[in-house]
């Protein structure tokens, strides 16, 4: 599953964010609008579709908890993790604690991930993401660079 789009939010003062209805398309309608939401990379908030998020879960069950590396991401990984449902406004409420986390109090950004949605505080967000294209080109460089990417022979 992958999302399309870039939206400006705003969370409710009960912390609920409608999700836009272009988003909602794109969802597997067998998920029932339920998802996974927990602490992401660089303070943002990763929402898993329920379907993903059990994708993830398992290969996070297969890791080796006599390991002290694995165990500790185990434990952070999985801490605050929780379940949100759709209501029937199309609204998420969105846990205090994970808000905090991200710094998330009003005006917000929802964007996709690989396969997640990230919701990031409008202002860390454009911080993130404070490139110019000089800087892209090189980021595609290091991060594409020894890839050649045949259109015509993708398989899908």
């Amino acid at each position: 599953m992958s999302f399309l789009g870039e939206y400006e939010i705003k969370l409710d003062a009960k912390g609920r964010m409608r999700l836009p209805g272009v988003l909602k398309q794109q969802l597997n309608p067998e998920g029932k609008g339920r998802f996974v939401v927990n602490r992401g990379f660089e303070e943002c908030l990763e929402i898993y579709p329920i379907d993903i998020w059990e994708k993830v879960r398992k290969k996070v069950e297969r890791l080796n908890q006599f390991k002290k590396k694995e165990r500790a991401f185990i434990r952070y990984f999985l801490r605050g993790a929780t379940e949100i449902v759709l209501d029937g406004a199309d609204r998420l409420n969105l846990p205090q604690h994970l808000l905090d986390y991200a710094g998330i109090k009003g005006d917000a950004i929802i964007t996709p991930g690989k396969n997640t949605l990230e919701l990031w505080d409008k202002t860390k967000y454009e911080k993130e993401l404070a490139m110019d294209s000089d800087s892209f080109a090189d980021l595609a460089e290091d991060v594409l660079g020894d890839i050649d990417i045949d259109i015509e022979n993708i398989k899908e």
